[in-house]
């Protein structure tokens, strides 16, 4: 009996450590399969330092055609037909609507009727004026009667080349009634529709020609007084993928009384570029620091824009970081890095969290 009492206890201890000893060898196991399941992966690396870059200032601007024209017609009358839509291409002198001529073939007839009354009377006051002339000689009638024909016929001879301007002038109108381009452009807008009144000073069509294009922003005074005509500076334009380059081609020689801002227009060309843009002009202001990495180096994983950061252990670590402008295949680091971090630049793709890097 007595042997018996001591076998349950001892069974009872082996029962209790027996499932500890299991447990322990299956952490060690998991430990060791993860250890043995990382992967080494062949990629280059860069040690990311800092360099020296420009410090800029965004001021927002307007893409504007240099050549922009209010087509407007210079009679008043109904728009007969509009021959362009809007987005077509024009050239210079291509017709773009007309005006019915009804009123001006009016004037013009009206005018030839006066041409020919003045004409006649004219021929009249010529008549006598002979007449008068020789009875003059003949000393038949005064002298004073004599001037007096001589008088009516040199205002029938004003009388009639008054005439015949006017009938010049109404002439003259029928050419305003056909309007055509007065540049090589775009129609942009229109206006007024067939069977509206045109009236002259009222735009029918705006054309513009996207060939020439610039940039107007307003400016403090600080960024004015460090800006020369000629100068460069970076453009960021809505649908442009990198900054574009743009001169300096106007600035204003006094502020605006209201704003205390001066006007910058700066000569910009870019394929696509469509005038009434939004645009985010980057003034130099200084220098500053600036952490960069290549292209390559920079990834999306689950909707993350990061990179791969190598530690000590020589382990990749996602990183996330926040990005600024890309230039020259660098793309600079706002935030998620610092300086001296050794970061995965070439076969990044095949790199995957926790992998080994060698290179």
């Amino acid at each position: 009996m007595a042997n018996s009492k001591l076998v349950k206890p001892l069974v009872v201890a082996l029962s209790l450590s027996l499932p500890l000893t299991l447990i322990g060898c299956s952490g060690e196991d998991k430990a060791r399969t993860a250890q043995e399941a990382r992967r080494t992966v062949q990629a280059q690396t860069t040690i990311i330092q800092p360099s020296e870059g420009l410090a800029t200032t965004a001021v927002t601007g307007t893409v504007e055609a240099l050549e922009s024209v209010r087509v407007a017609s210079r009679l008043m009358g109904y728009i007969r037909d509009i021959a362009v839509v809007e987005g077509q291409a024009v050239k210079a002198g291509q017709r773009l609507f007309t005006i019915d001529p009804l009123d001006i073939e009016g004037a013009v007839e009206q005018a030839r009727l006066g041409v020919k009354q003045a004409e006649d009377a004219m021929k009249d006051a010529e008549a006598d004026y002979k007449r008068f002339e020789n009875l003059y000689k003949d000393e038949v009638v005064t002298r004073q009667n004599y001037e007096k024909m001589k008088l009516n016929y040199d205002m029938a001879v004003t009388r009639a080349a008054q005439a015949k301007a006017g009938l010049g002038t109404a002439q003259g109108q029928m050419r305003y009634a056909t309007v055509t381009s007065p540049i090589n452009g775009v129609v942009t807008q229109k206006l007024a529709n067939e069977g509206d009144i045109a009236a002259p000073g009222h735009p029918v069509l705006m054309v513009e020609n996207p060939a020439r294009l610039q940039v107007r922003g307003s400016v403090s005074e600080d960024i004015h007084r460090g800006l020369k005509l000629g100068a460069q500076v970076m453009v960021e334009v809505d649908g442009q993928d990198q900054a574009v380059a743009a001169k300096v081609a106007q600035l204003a020689p006094a502020a605006d009384p209201m704003t205390h801002t001066y006007t910058v227009k700066l000569d910009i060309a870019a394929p696509g570029l469509k005038s009434g843009t939004f645009a985010r002009i980057l003034f130099p202001t200084g220098k500053r620091t600036v952490l960069a990495v290549p292209e390559a180096a920079v990834l999306e994983r689950a909707g993350i824009v990061g990179v791969f950061v190598v530690d000590a252990q020589g382990a990749a670590q996602y990183r996330m970081v926040r990005l600024g402008k890309q230039e020259g295949g660098l793309v600079e680091v706002l935030s998620g890095l610092n300086p001296g971090d050794k970061v995965v630049t070439g076969n990044a793709q095949a790199v995957n969290n926790g992998d080994k890097i060698s290179g």
